[in-house]
């Protein structure tokens, strides 16, 4: 599989300037056009619309989705104003909040590096800052990661108040207690991305005893509480197959989840588990086909879609700039990026 850069395109409907890309796909030379950026957008707007529907009957959680709805569409109009004047702004920021987790899982690059024992964590005003400034950048989602970003219950009610943005929280799914489901209940910027291995076996072969069960449970909870939500999937060798399966994505779908990342393992303490040339072109073949099916799913890939969106995700020329700033904090994404995205005045 290749990608051949084949200029810029305007969307009609959103006005929005991208970078389009050929990907020549392994079967029989077929080509596919993506504008990431804009499958990206599109697939947001299909989320509000659902989201509205599922809230019709709180008002004020509908309101929240109006309002974000609004302020999104506003963001974008920034981003391409500043585009046209050779500022790239990515729609996407990555904050990893916390080294800090309840799990030891096997094969975690953050615990390899003993990022897990003494903490470094930026405070809860600088978090504040950031945020700020990338809503004023025309940043319309900021992804949080750590650790296990819900047990930084400051961060999160700080980003819970800023409601022009959209964060998901990538979690372990084990601390969505009774409080916490609360106050994603009444924040609908809080989105929950809960991580999974795959089946019991592979999850809890990875993440303990007893985790997928845990897991499990706080997405049918999710589902019932009529919360949008996703699911984080860390892809190796062994499990290929299984997660990117037909079967196995419908049954995400029926679960109620509705944004997928699939990442590719980080080789620490198990090489042979990483994704080979052969396993990151089926990957992707597999992805393009879920995409296809699944119009009422969002599905990225790390570092897959890196190609696709126009340069290094760390760079700021991409999607997905991350924030470390002085603190030396691990995100799921962190092996993608070298560099760090600075905010400044």
């Amino acid at each position: 599989m290749g990608y051949v850069k084949v200029g810029e395109r305007k969307d009609k409907k959103s006005g929005m300037t991208g970078f389009w890309y050929e990907k020549v796909m392994l079967n029989g030379g077929k080509k596919m056009n993506l504008n990431l950026e804009q499958y990206l957008n599109n697939g947001m707007e299909r989320l509000i619309k659902d989201a509205l529907r599922v809230t019709l009957k709180n008002p004020r959680q509908s309101a929240f989705f109006l309002q974000y709805a609004a302020a999104a569409q506003q963001a974008a109009r920034h981003r391409h104003e500043s585009g046209q004047a050779g500022e790239h702004i990515p729609p996407f920021l990555i904050a990893s909040i916390t080294d800090n987790c309840n799990l030891h899982c096997s094969g975690c690059y953050a615990q390899a590096n003993h990022t897990c024992i003494v903490s470094r964590e930026l405070p809860v005003t600088m978090w504040e800052r950031i945020f700020d400034e990338a809503e004023t950048l025309g940043v319309s989602i900021i992804i949080l990661a750590g650790g296990e970003p819900f047990l930084r219950q400051d961060v999160l009610k700080a980003a819970a108040k800023r409601k022009n943005l959209l964060f998901p929280v990538f979690t372990n799914g084990t601390l969505l207690d009774d409080t916490a489901l609360e106050l994603v209940s009444s924040h609908r910027n809080l989105v929950p991305v809960v991580s999974i291995e795959g089946d019991e076996r592979a999850t809890d072969l990875r993440r303990g005893q007893g985790v997928y069960k845990q897991t499990a449970e706080t997405m049918c909870r999710l589902r019932r509480l009529g919360l949008l939500y996703g699911a984080s999937i860390t892809v190796t060798s062994d499990n290929l197959e299984a997660v990117t399966d037909g079967a196995y994505i419908d049954n995400l779908k029926e679960m109620g989840c509705k944004v997928v990342f699939y990442v590719e393992y980080v080789p620490v303490e198990r090489p042979n588990l990483a994704l080979d040339d052969e396993d990151r072109s089926k990957l992707a073949a597999r992805i393009n086909e879920a995409r296809s099916r699944q119009k009422g799913m969002i599905i990225i890939s790390f570092p897959g879609d890196e190609a696709e969106s126009g340069g290094c995700l760390a760079a700021g020329r991409g999607f997905f700039p991350s924030v470390r700033l002085v603190m030396r904090n691990h995100a799921p994404f962190r092996h993608i990026r070298t560099l760090t995205f600075g905010i400044h005045r």
